[in-house]
């Protein structure tokens, strides 16, 4: 029976791939749903295909795009409706971008994630910059040698994947760790940058100061006018469509080619009003985004994101499929030859320039090197800046293709790299010590600590664990010891009356220099997804082996996975999830008793209100 259903899936695929073009000639469907409907198809298909195997999505969707363009299968029955597809994805993928950038929060942020989010990319463009035309000069890559090339190059490269890095950090709940919230911060300085790029972009065939400030200010009037109308109009007219949620998604769409329309018009209005020529317009992309902008910090934002999320995988498949369908075939090997330069130096610039920019502005030799690891791949927006170059005439068909595969390359690298970061900064410690990159000296300088209680690893429950403590049990704090490679957090720990060392978890000499040996209670509170070189049962076996006497409390995330841990020598295993849900419980019991209101006043009037708790981590 299996069987039989696997054969007519793929004569179903056939008959689909076969008779499409067919059926669109006879003006069944017109060419444009056509053409939507075999893109979505084969992406869909390959997709599939590609969670199986765990490749990136983004890759599948280029190869489909590939597959059913000129190069492919050719069943794309009109030419120009890979310009509009691939358009339509650009305008909402930009869109989509720009309502993720809050700029208030982005410039409140510390010196880790500024310093390096404003050095990083020009030094990465430098860098690349001097790597292509020293590359030429010694008689290689001489597919390099065009006008824009080595510029392009440093662009492509200076850049990370904001849809896989954040994706990743999701599925393995770290975002909100040290290493996320350093990384999320760098991505959207590194889409700032390449707005910045974006305006630029069309001069670069005539560097002229003029161009580029009018370009900017017409960036200026479309940016005001979209502030203008979204804290007016706009702002009315959401709130009048949340009483309606389905049109929330109608309003937003609106709102996002209203600015564009605007944006294409400013050079129509000067000559109109002045009777003079400008360049004024801005385009499409560039409009989009500042519309996602205007509104990203108003207090519906999260509301359009979350309806317009719905259909943003949609417009983003048509993007990357339509960018596919733009590759030429491969007439030499020096597309593949560049793919694989941008790759390689795409991962030296994380150890030559973001490794060093993390390292010198706070952050530990961990969380700099992890966290250049995670960055280590090219970005869609070089895609969408490869795709406007390539229109520009800036690149040739080569480069362009290239940019496609060194992408696609770098998306397939990036789980590896993600999952094994931790294990690639073990391997290289001795050659960072050697470089003179020490880890942190350690928090405190008291050189013996006579801790009653230790905290293994400092994250969300410690955090709330502490306020706990300070609130109901305050001569505790000083008897506590917190031990964490999180260097950033130590002062606001401190501040708390609570001793804190930094060391690695996974190294057994750090717990017992720590002061693990004499403790009387020692409570791992860090689930197994979030610690990195081992596990919470081998943690339990390792602290049992130090201090036989201690008590131990752990964590454990699956119910069959508690025993092995008090097997290992825990002495009380809690389940996170399992609290919640017995919380849970009591709230639903209540609700149904209707004493739900006298449930929320006895727990505020206990433990105080939850959005005026005052945490280390918030």
């Amino acid at each position: 029976m299996r069987k039989v259903g696997k054969q007519s899936l793929f004569f179903a695929i056939f008959l689909l791939l076969s008779v499409g073009p067919a059926a669109a000639s006879t003006g069944e469907l017109p060419p444009l749903v056509h053409d939507i409907g075999i893109s979505l198809f084969v992406a869909s298909v390959l997709a599939f295909i590609a969670v199986r195997l765990k490749i990136p999505s983004i890759a599948a969707f280029l190869l489909a795009g590939i597959l059913v363009g000129p190069v492919g299968l050719k069943l794309i029955t009109e030419p120009e409706n890979i310009e509009t597809i691939a358009e339509l994805g650009f305008i909402f993928l930009l869109f989509m971008i720009g309502l993720e950038i809050d700029v208030r929060k982005l410039l409140s942020s510390g010196k880790l994630i500024i310093v390096p989010g404003v050095l990083q990319y020009p030094l990465t463009i430098l860098f690349g910059f001097i790597v292509v035309k020293g590359l030429v000069w010694i008689g290689l890559f001489n597919g390099l040698a065009g006008q824009y090339d080595a510029l392009y190059f440093g662009i492509f490269i200076a850049g990370s994947s904001t849809l896989l890095v954040i994706k990743l950090f999701q599925e393995r709940y770290e975002l909100d760790t040290e290493s996320g919230r350093v990384s999320l911060g760098i991505l959207v300085f590194q889409d700032i940058w390449a707005i910045v790029v974006l305006i630029m972009q069309p001069n670069f065939s005539s560097p002229e100061v003029l161009p580029v400030l009018i370009s900017f200010g017409g960036i200026a009037v479309l940016s005001g006018i979209s502030y203008l109308l979204a804290n007016s109009i706009v702002a009315q007219a959401f709130k009048w469509l949340a009483k309606e949620p389905q049109m929330i998604f109608v309003g937003a769409l609106g709102w996002c080619f209203v600015i564009v329309f605007i944006g294409s018009s400013l050079d129509f209005v000067v000559q109109y009003l002045f009777d003079t020529q400008t360049t004024l317009s801005v385009g499409s992309g560039m409009s989009a985004l500042i519309a996602g902008m205007a509104i990203a910090a108003q207090p519906y934002s999260r509301e359009i994101i979350g309806k317009v999320g719905v259909v943003r995988d949609f417009f983003i498949v048509l993007f990357f499929v339509g960018l596919g369908m733009s590759v030429p075939a491969v007439p030499n090997l020096d597309i593949v030859l560049i793919a694989f330069a941008l790759a390689f130096f795409s991962l030296l610039s994380r150890q030559l320039i973001f490794f060093p920019l993390f390292y010198f502005t706070g952050g530990d030799q961990r969380l700099a090197q992890m966290t250049s690891i995670r960055l280590a791949q090219l970005s869609e927006f070089g895609l969408v800046i490869a795709y406007l170059g390539a229109q520009y005439g800036h690149l040739s068909d080569t480069f362009s293709s290239a940019i496609i595969f060194g992408f696609v390359l770098t998306a397939l690298l990036t789980p590896t790299l993600y999952h094994n970061a931790y294990w690639i900064h073990k391997w290289m410690i001795p050659c960072f010590q050697m470089l003179g990159f020490r880890e942190p000296v350690e928090g405190v300088e008291k050189s013996d600590i006579n801790a009653d209680i230790v905290l293994l690893g400092f994250h969300r429950v410690a955090s709330s664990l502490l306020h706990e403590i300070q609130r109901h049990h305050p001569e505790l704090l000083p008897r506590i010891l917190v031990i964490d490679f999180n260097v950033q957090i130590h002062p606001a720990i401190r501040k708390m009356g609570v001793n804190v060392r930094y060391g690695d978890l996974a190294n057994e000499h750090t717990l017992q220099h720590a002061g693990v040996g004499k403790a009387k209670v020692i409570i791992a509170t860090i689930p197994d997804d979030i610690l990195r070189g081992i596990t919470n049962e081998e943690l339990v076996q390792s602290v049992k082996e130090l201090n036989p006497e201690a008590i131990i409390i752990s964590n454990a995330e699956q119910p069959f996975s508690a025993q092995d841990i008090y097997e290992a020598g825990a002495d009380y295993v809690y389940l996170g999830r399992v609290n919640t849900a017995r919380a849970l419980d009591e709230i639903i019991t209540r609700t149904l008793d209707g004493t739900l209101e006298d449930y929320r006043k006895e727990q505020e009037e206990k433990h105080g209100k939850s959005h005026e708790r005052s945490e280390v981590l918030h």
